[in-house]
């Protein structure tokens, strides 16, 4: 049995309602009583619609947010009980990319810099000298198919796939374990987002990655994950292994979703899900 990597017990999530000129707005139940788990070095999707709570979960996983009841664990660690520094030190290795390249980097920063921020942000952990976080850089750089004489450019010379490319790297620099990827291929032209998914499955061959992929888009995750969920109203209604979902969903709501699929438009690699 594969190790744990993420665990989410029975999580919930409730906004209380605003107060207004006009009374009180009910209070919002953005999640419902979650629970899965991600095993170590497989790919998991997260599915959902707008509104449909993964927002809300990533954020707690990260935690941004402090669920209303359950338990998040990463590798066996309940995020809840953990000191600041104790957290601190497991950001390290929990990253994200988020889905908008163009508003995820600073455009005052150098890709070096960038590249290199979350190693002064964990310097304690980390205790890397200047020269090796710009060696650090370099390489990052060459993993993520980009070379050093981009190091020193900004991010308005990129385009759209070369700066998701900066950001995947900036996520691996700490070198987690765990990749939260929201969406990280919506922004994208289609040709460039398969090459980007491509990119993705390299990585996690090369370097033993776990993946939480969340998305509203099921063709791509039928592409890159081993497992997927789905979420609908704050609450998971189907989860299991993709080739099982795709090839007989059993809830409504799954097969909605995968009527409503279009074919995604992938160059010959190893596919994830069947």
């Amino acid at each position: 049995m594969a190790e744990i990597m993420l665990e989410i017990d029975n999580v919930s999530k409730i906004y209380p309602g605003r107060r207004g000129i006009f009374g009180a707005s009910p209070e919002v139940h953005a999640l419902k009583n979650v629970s899965l788990t991600v095993r170590k070095g497989e790919s998991f999707g997260l599915v959902g619609e707008s509104g449909s709570g993964k927002t809300t979960l990533t954020r707690s996983i990260l935690h941004l947010e402090t669920p209303t009841s359950g338990s998040i664990r990463v590798q066996g660690q309940d995020l809840g009980k953990l000191s600041d520094v104790e957290l601190r030190r497991l950001r390290a290795r929990v990253q994200i990319v988020f889905q908008d390249p163009y508003a995820s980097l600073n455009p005052r920063m150098s890709v070096h810099d960038i590249v290199t921020e979350p190693l002064l942000i964990h310097h304690e952990t980390l205790g890397l000298t200047r020269k090796q976080r710009s060696d650090r850089a370099a390489e990052l750089l060459s993993l993520v198919g980009m070379g050093p004489q981009h190091l020193h450019r900004y991010p308005h010379e990129f385009s759209g796939g070369q700066r998701q490319r900066i950001c995947i790297a900036r996520a691996l620099a700490s070198g987690p374990e765990l990749l939260l990827l929201d969406e990280p291929t919506s922004a994208l032209d289609v040709s460039v987002q398969a090459q980007v998914l491509n990119l993705l499955c390299d990585l996690q061959d090369r370097l033993g990655l776990t993946y939480f992929f969340i998305s509203h888009d099921l063709a791509v995750v039928r592409y890159l994950c081993d497992r997927v969920a789905l979420i609908n109203r704050g609450e998971i209604v189907e989860q299991g292994d993709c080739a099982d979902i795709f090839d007989a969903p059993k809830s409504d709501y799954a097969r909605m979703l995968i009527g409503a699929m279009p074919e995604v438009k992938v160059p010959a690699n190893t596919g994830r899900g069947g």
